[in-house]
């Protein structure tokens, strides 16, 4: 029996039902990305082509066309038969996504609270590895990233520094004073 393509299998492992928008999301995200078909998805309407320049316009509506279709078929492949019924005549992946959130998007909210709180009130104790602590802490993130949470890198390195105990006072100071920018693994370097 010949095997599935990777993404197909992890689509078909993880189809949306509704109680699993959260992860399926997630998954969803993974394999338009390495399908490279994500860039579709902030576009709502192919007529945002209208705006480029005729050159680019033309190479850009076949490019658009293709990913758009390829988008489309992954997101219903991984969707329920009864949600696919409903989705399948929608013009843009886009669409199709936004109906979704519609649907399902309030889990969003009660797990964003949930990553929000688990982040809050975790602090490193004094003595414990700092990596164990800092790839929590990165988990953390991901997951507010994945729920649509906006924060931008410097947030992103206060949260984590709100975190860390006293000894780390020193270190936190001598950034901020050299207005030093990291993301998250290099500071993880550093501060190991």
């Amino acid at each position: 029996m010949a095997s599935l393509n990777p993404l197909a299998t992890i689509l078909e492992d993880n189809k949306l039902t509704g109680p699993n928008y959260i992860d399926w999301k997630r998954n969803l995200m993974l394999v338009l990305t390495a399908a490279e078909v994500y860039w579709v998805l902030p576009l709502l309407n192919l007529k945002s082509l209208l705006s480029m320049p005729h050159g680019l316009k033309r190479d850009m509506t076949q490019k658009l066309t293709d990913d758009n279709e390829m988008a489309k078929c992954y997101i219903l492949g991984s969707m329920s038969n009864v949600l696919q019924k409903q989705h399948v005549v929608m013009v843009t992946a886009a669409e199709i996504m936004l109906n979704i959130k519609e649907l399902f998007g309030e889990q969003n909210c009660t797990a964003r609270l949930i990553a929000i709180k688990g982040h809050v009130s975790t602090k490193m104790v004094e003595g414990t590895p700092i990596r164990d602590h800092m790839l929590k802490m990165m988990g953390f993130l991901n997951e507010l990233d994945i729920l649509e949470a906006i924060m931008n890198a410097e947030m992103q390195i206060d949260m984590v520094f709100a975190s860390l105990p006293g000894s780390f006072k020193d270190f936190i100071m001598t950034y901020h004073m050299n207005k030093l920018t990291m993301l998250l693994t290099e500071l993880l370097n550093q501060l190991q």
